[in-house]
């Protein structure tokens, strides 16, 4: 995977953790924020290491499916752009959309 990717997830993750289970929440974190390798999470658990994989990559997919559902990463950096830009117009239209809906 990617830099931008990876980047991706983390971000995906900072908005949706509290919407994952406990088991989805740790795999993800020590593989992705502590660098564990897939055998050093699988030992943690208690689990073999394919079982980590698979988790992680259904958690990955769990977290674009909230993205998918809800934008709130894509809005988050409409609304940076438009704040780095000082650019009124898009702040007030980014902030009517999250209001109508």
């Amino acid at each position: 995977m990617d830099i931008k990717g990876r980047e991706r997830y983390i971000n995906l993750f900072d908005i949706y953790a509290s919407l994952l289970t406990k088991k989805q929440y740790s795999y993800f974190e020590e593989y992705y924020y502590l660098d564990y390798s897939l055998q050093e999470i699988a030992d943690l658990h208690s689990v073999s290491r394919n079982a980590c994989y698979d988790a992680i990559n259904k958690t990955c997919k769990i977290l674009e499916n909230y993205e998918d559902k809800m934008h709130l990463l894509s809005k988050n950096q409409k609304l940076k752009e438009a704040l780095d830009l000082e650019n009124i117009d898009e702040i007030k239209n980014i902030i009517n959309d999250v209001i109508e809906e």
